[in-house]
């Protein structure tokens, strides 16, 4: 497994993983670029997707009345597309209720929240991450084919832009499965647009496309709108970046530096040293992984130093 070593520091350019809900801090500073290879995408059909567990961060409350429900627009309406907003619309409209979803954007890109329909896990966490993981597992792979008896294979070279291009159309061809299969087969709305609470059992729709603002009523109304990076308020921050933006870098890192201990800044480190990018791993105790078994935590800090 490939991974991180600490190496001299030099001028960096940074980036921050943050995740507020599960308390862990990942900085990477990082600088110029690299480049060439391509890789092969594993894809996910509507019905594995419908039969998996996602995961994402997801914050929900629910507001209702006793009211019939027939004084409403809807049964549910739920803010946030992301796995949990996904899953509860999905059963509620299984079991006969009027639902409508509401997700700023229902293709992924940079701006305006990085994310998309399909949450946190398709769009800027699990899917692309795992598709880096993918990608940065060949070298090592490569090298022990030999022992296997396969006699000139090599490692090639690691194409950035490419890897990008085909992660995007990926995560574009997801978001039209959440979108077209997994939702409208289920019968939910869905609306693209940001909606804001006004009261109990009312909410403010902002269209995304032409920005015009409506009022929506439903008997209950859930919010799952997820979770959001923190970058501390110190001197140099604005030259860092977060998990959302590392998908999204037209360059690959020659040098990054990851600042924290737990798995997220761990995978982050050993995905780019796995594609070639020099990286330092720092954290403020003796051994990463705190609170994870102490012989895991010791083999993998050895296999990170072997493998590096």
């Amino acid at each position: 497994m490939p991974t991180a070593y600490p190496s001299p520091l030099h001028t960096y350019t940074a980036l921050i993983n943050i995740k507020a809900t599960m308390r862990m801090s990942s900085l990477l500073l990082c600088a110029a670029a690299r480049g060439t290879t391509a890789f092969h995408l594993p894809s996910l059909s509507a019905s594995q997707l419908r039969s998996s567990s996602l995961r994402s961060v997801t914050t929900t409350r629910l507001h209702s009345t006793p009211s019939d429900s027939s004084d409403f627009d809807y049964d549910l309406l739920v803010i946030g597309g992301g796995s949990g907003g996904v899953r509860a619309s999905r059963i509620a409209s299984g079991h006969g209720a009027k639902v409508a979803l509401l997700e700023t954007k229902l293709s992924h890109g940079v701006d305006p929240y990085y994310s998309a329909i399909g949450g946190t896990c398709v769009n800027v966490g699990c899917v692309p991450k795992k598709l880096m993981v993918f990608a940065s597992r060949y070298p090592g792979e490569i090298r022990e084919m030999e022992g296997y008896g396969w006699k000139g294979a090599s490692e090639g070279t690691f194409d950035w832009k490419v890897f990008l291009d085909n992660k995007n159309k990926e995560i574009t061809r997801l978001n039209n499965v959440y979108q077209n299969f997994v939702l409208k087969n289920a019968g939910v709305e869905v609306i693209e647009a940001r909606g804001t609470l006004t009261g109990p059992n009312s909410i403010q729709v902002h269209t995304t496309a032409t920005g015009e603002s409506s009022t929506l009523t439903a008997k209950n109304i859930l919010i799952a709108v997820g979770g959001w990076p923190f970058k501390p308020d110190i001197p140099g921050i604005e030259h860092a970046i977060t998990s959302n933006e590392i998908f999204y870098l037209e360059e690959q890192p020659k040098r990054m530096v990851v600042v924290g201990g737990g798995f997220i800044a761990l995978e982050f480190a050993t995905i780019m040293d796995g594609l070639g990018t020099d990286v330092t791993l720092m954290y403020r105790g003796d051994l990463f992984l705190r609170g994870f078994d102490d012989d895991m935590r010791t083999h993998l800090k050895e296999e990170m130093e072997n493998n590096s």
